[in-house]
């Protein structure tokens, strides 16, 4: 339920905007100086205030500076209640933050169209702050995953180059106890381990041409649910 903030020091104007409010399915909790109004803005984090400009203690105008300044409360919309006599001195508070402002006497309807519009507005504005987030949050995936990508293929890599060193060696002295070997049986075995071995680096080799398109993305998680890699 949408919950809204009056910070009215005057009892009858505070009752008229609650029941206004109350009457349209607003959830609404009073506060009757500025202090008062600030402590439970933090404390109540609600969707709107409603705030009057001349109030003892702490007036509006240092309302809204508080609760500008403090993370909790800075995107919290704000409507001024003014007297006609106040209407002058309203740029100090837009240009401190303000969304809007009532003049005194205002109609309910007045009222009720002021709270639309600010809750529309933020409405809007939250929307495409969770558009831009999820944004945000799947191009970090991404990242993460071609980080892991680049990770593993470095480790398939690495593992490649090493079972490719043991064929090698065992060609490499095939190759020399072939050339001096001159009992035929012998040179016979040495080629067959010769064949064995060149077909083992032909596999190797093709497994490093097969690497990039094994290693996508999609069978990257695959390998990671099946405990492969």
């Amino acid at each position: 339920m949408t919950k809204i903030l009056v910070i009215e020091d005057e009892k009858g104007v505070q009752d008229n905007v609650i029941d206004i409010l109350q009457l349209e399915g607003f959830k609404v909790i009073s506060a009757d100086n500025g202090l008062l109004g600030v402590l439970m803005a933090r404390a109540e984090q609600p969707n709107l205030i409603i705030c009057d400009i001349m109030m003892p203690e702490l007036d509006g105008y240092g309302v809204l500076e508080q609760l500008r300044q403090d993370p909790t409360t800075a995107t919290i919309p704000f409507i001024f209640l003014t007297a006609k006599a106040e209407t002058v001195d309203l740029r100090q508070g837009m240009e401190s933050g303000a969304d809007d402002y009532l003049t005194k006497p205002f109609t309910p309807l007045e009222l009720r169209k002021a709270v639309a519009v600010r809750l529309q507005k933020q409405a809007v504005m939250m929307e495409k702050y969770n558009q831009e987030r999820e944004r945000a949050l799947k191009y970090q995936r991404e990242v993460q995953e071609r980080q892991t990508l680049i990770e593993t293929q470095e480790d398939f890599l690495r593992k490649i180059i090493v079972d490719l060193r043991d064929p090698l060696s065992n060609i490499n002295i095939a190759i020399q106890l072939l050339a001096t070997s001159e009992d035929e049986a012998v040179r016979e075995r040495y080629l067959n381990i010769l064949r064995e071995e060149c077909s083992r680096e032909i596999m190797m080799l093709n497994q490093m041409s097969q690497l990039q398109d094994l290693i996508s993305p999609k069978n990257l998680k695959l390998l990671s649910q099946f405990k492969l890699i």
